[in-house]
């Protein structure tokens, strides 16, 4: 069982006394999304106290000060378990969560800083006959930890999405335990991220349960005088899928067929905000879904509530942008400054989700005068130059192949362009290959030397428009320079960028500058469905 045992008793018994590991089963929650059992209260469980009635937070956990340094540490248990989770207008469901609770508690963190965190597998024994090929589903109750966006380590005992977290082997086995340790560089960009489960063949069944939870790293944009006067919401959006107060396995590749979307935020449905006319907030926009694509409208009878954009994917832009939509894929953040308007009841939507994600009530006592917005933000992230490009361009492309392989999972699920994994037979039917395209966790698609600056164009092979494939690349964050053969004025980073369907479909280019860490890690498209099912590729960070 993978370093299972690698923590120390003191590690433990440390990690205990900070987060009540002791106290993990039946702890209480007071608030939407807690789990319904009792029990004391403990750091990073669900207990009360959100800012404004009616409106959930998620918990919070923030950063420890180590005496005689500048860099402190954030120790925490994430215990994941099946729990009893209340979701409003959906009653009692049973899932996988993180300390009982949906979303899991939002870690913050500064640039230097150390997340010490240690994993309870408190799940059963895998399923016999579970352990499927890259291929298929596999291993559910096996997870890792993923802190997606962020610019650490893909190795050892960081952001390594290659170990795997497995459950007891038998029940009455004691609970496995296991330890992540990210260091943030001291130059690590400010702004807003998340953690989920990534191990491949069982995401895509754990995040359809809301296993996931909030990364925030603080820093010089929240010294921005007017973000500093706003209120700091986090808006976690979870993506469930629900039969029988369950999420279904994912024994087949129709095994959501007639399971609609239930969207929540920060574990309720529909939650009401309150915000006075004139008063600004931050709003911490973070898709947590699998699944599907949202594009974002705040609207009311008596017109719209712009949202100012100030960062994507974690990193501040120049200045704030007003936008009418934003766009929010499976795995994008971005935070959004937000002015109440005239008083009135307005409705955050997304395109073809038939329940609003949130809803604003404007009221009150007028702020007078309005707050203000930031003419100018501190730049997350330089840009990079197109003149320091080297190397070959590389492409990927998003296809996929129904029906070519023997049920209960007959589509091939392919990443193609110019490293695509080789077919099993080479010179036959690409078309029926059951490797070409598809992840094989010991082949390396991408040798990519630190220091250097290459150029990648993405693209998806599909017509659909409402079939999304967006490409996230793990440890170092990429500078879009076009969408759609068209240049961007001014290009914008992101760590993972949504490809919709059409004649043709979508299609990015970008820059990328692999830096500081080597390792494997990998890419691939943040649907977790095709994820799981092999749309997926290694890449390896290695010495220039």
């Amino acid at each position: 069982m993978e370093d299972s045992g690698s923590i120390s008793r003191r590690t433990v018994l440390r990690a205990a006394a900070v987060a009540g590991l002791t106290a993990v089963a039946g702890t209480a929650g007071a608030g939407t999304g807690a789990a319904t059992t009792g029990g004391a209260p403990q750091p990073g469980f669900p207990q009360s106290g959100f800012p404004q009635p009616g409106f959930p937070q998620p918990v919070t956990v923030r950063r420890r000060p180590v005496p005689g340094r500048v860099p402190s540490v954030l120790e925490q248990v994430l215990d994941v378990r099946f729990a009893e989770v209340e979701v409003p207008g959906h009653g009692r469901i049973t899932t996988r969560a993180y300390n009982g609770a949906l979303p899991g508690p939002t870690l913050r963190v500064r640039a230097g800083d150390t997340l010490l965190l240690t994993h309870v597998n408190g799940l059963p024994p895998n399923p016999a006959g579970s352990d499927h090929g890259p291929r298929m589903p596999h291993r559910p109750n096996s997870f890792n930890l993923h802190t997606h966006g962020m610019h650490v380590s893909p190795a050892g005992h960081a952001d390594n999405v290659l170990r795997e977290f497995a459950p007891r082997a038998a029940a009455g086995d004691p609970e496995p335990r296991y330890r992540t340790v990210v260091h943030v560089p001291a130059d690590h960009p400010a702004g807003t991220y998340w953690y989920h489960p990534h191990l491949h063949g069982s995401t895509a069944e754990q995040l359809a349960g809301g296993l996931a939870g909030v990364i925030v790293v603080e820093g010089d944009v929240d010294e921005v005088p007017e973000i500093r006067a706003a209120a700091d919401v986090v808006v976690c959006v979870n993506e469930l899928k629900l039969r029988d107060g369950r999420v279904p396995a994912f024994t087949s590749g129709a095994w959501l067929t007639g399971v609609p979307s239930v969207f929540t935020v920060n574990g309720a449905v529909n939650p009401v905000l309150a915000l006075r006319p004139g008063e600004v907030q931050r709003w911490r926009l973070v898709g947590a879904t699998a699944f599907t694509a949202l594009s974002l409208r705040l609207a009311g009878p008596t017109g719209e509530l712009t949202m100012h954009r100030i960062a994507q994917d974690g990193v501040t832009l120049p200045a704030p942008v007003a936008a009418g939509t934003v766009e929010l894929v499976m795995g994008n953040r971005v935070d959004v400054l937000v002015r109440g308007g005239a008083p009135g009841r307005y409705e955050l939507r997304a395109e073809r989700v038939e329940q609003p994600l949130l809803t604003v009530e404007v009221a009150g006592e007028p702020v007078d005068p309005p707050m203000g917005l930031p003419a100018a933000l501190p730049p997350g992230r330089p840009p990079l130059d197109e003149r320091d490009v080297t190397g070959p361009d590389r492409e990927v492309v998003f296809h996929v192949d129904p029906g070519v392989f023997p049920q209960p999972f007959p589509d091939a699920f392919r990443v193609l362009g110019n490293h695509p994994t080789p077919p099993a037979r080479p010179g036959g039917d690409l078309r029926h290959d059951p490797a070409y395209g598809l992840y094989d966790p010991g082949y390396v698609n991408h040798l990519l030397p630190l220091g250097r600056t290459e150029r990648w164009t993405v693209r998806t092979g599909e017509t659909s428009p409402g079939f999304n494939h967006p490409f996230h690349l793990h440890t170092n964050p990429f500078l879009v320079t076009h969408r759609n053969g068209v240049r961007l004025d001014p290009p914008v980073w992101h760590d993972t960028v949504g490809l919709a369907g059409g004649h043709p479909g979508e299609s990015v280019t970008f820059l990328v500058r692999y830096e500081d860490f080597t390792g494997r890690a990998i890419a691939h498209c943040h649907q977790l469905h095709h994820e799981d099912l092999g749309m997926m590729q290694t890449v390896e960070y290695v010495e220039g």
